[in-house]
């Protein structure tokens, strides 16, 4: 009988086990693994990423270590990227399974975000570099106030990339008046027809937390602070570390004697800790626009739960 499903989805906060699920689920049911990270995409940024790649063994998986470290990667890209994933995927008579935490880029493919590229408006760029980065604060949350990701709001190269954006959804919507957020002109090809089986992984806060420090000091000790360093001597500026966010902000900051180790160490913990809330609430959001999560207690048996859901599917 044909599955009334085509496509699996394993989400989570950081650290919640995503990837070990996602290779036991990809080995029992002849899949390969689709990264929904937005800077798992980028070479040598592994420890920082938390990329894990032993855990993948022979398990196909793609969207990992396509883009060079200081470039660029976004949703529209992600999307693309992912579709194109997909599609090689199924040609291959194989389960794709999409396993990561970053929630706009995993929504843009649930939901199916009609998305444009944005190009750089240097006219524009130019103009932004006058203002100061309380201004291009003011300036985003105008154009648009309900902010995802809060590093746009934190780093000036971001602030100025939101806006870019920003400024660019605004002049399609003018050319093609009544488009919604997530919505472009009509002659753009369709989407590859979907039927995803979305999975997520839930903790208690503090085991969450517990998780988020064992494995923070892991990546310490297997030598993140020399990856950072690594990149900035291979030519990635400190800015474009900090641009990255989390690990690579903090350790910049730390190798540029800003912070000392044990202030940086304890930032970066508490940051984690704060992004992790982030995307849990950004889960709640996507369930609440109609995004169906079968929730997986992460204390429990996670892989049976699942495997008794996708049984009753």
């Amino acid at each position: 009988m044909k599955k009334p499903y085509n496509l699996l989805v394993i989400l989570g906060a950081t650290a919640g086990g995503k990837t070990g699920l996602a290779v036991k689920v990809a080995v029992h049911f002849d899949g390969e693994i689709i990264s929904a990270d937005s800077r798992q995409v980028y070479r040598g940024m592994d420890l920082g990423t938390g990329k894990d790649l032993v855990e993948y063994g022979d398990i196909p998986y793609h969207l990992i270590d396509i883009a060079d470290p200081g470039s660029e990667y976004n949703v529209f890209q992600f999307q693309r990227d992912c579709f194109d994933s997909i599609e090689t995927i199924w040609q291959q008579q194989r389960l794709p399974i999409i396993c990561g935490g970053t929630g706009m880029y995993l929504d843009a493919v649930l939901r199916g975000y009609r998305l444009v590229a944005v190009p750089r408006n240097q006219q524009l760029r130019d103009e932004l570099d006058l203002f100061s980065d309380s201004a291009l604060r003011q300036k985003l949350l105008e154009l648009k106030p309900e902010q995802h990701n809060r590093t746009n709001l934190e780093q000036r190269e971001r602030l100025i990339r939101a806006i870019e954006i920003a400024v660019g959804e605004q002049v399609q919507k003018q050319v093609n008046p009544g488009l919604g957020d997530e919505e472009i002109p009509l002659d753009l090809p369709p989407l590859p027809a979907i039927s995803p089986l979305v999975f997520g992984i839930k903790w208690p806060r503090e085991v969450l937390r517990k998780r988020i420090e064992v494995r923070l000091r892991q990546r310490f000790d297997a030598g993140m602070i020399d990856e950072v360093q690594q990149l900035y001597d291979a030519g990635v500026a400190w800015e474009k570390l900090e641009f990255y966010g989390l690990e690579y902000r903090l350790i910049a900051q730390y190798l540029q004697g800003k912070l000392n180790r044990n202030d940086m160490a304890q930032k970066l913990r508490s940051a984690i800790g704060q992004f992790a809330k982030r995307q849990e609430t950004f889960f709640r959001r996507m369930e609440k626009r109609g995004v169906e999560i079968y929730w997986l207690d992460g204390e429990g048996d996670v892989f049976g739960e699942l495997c008794e859901v996708m049984g009753n599917r």
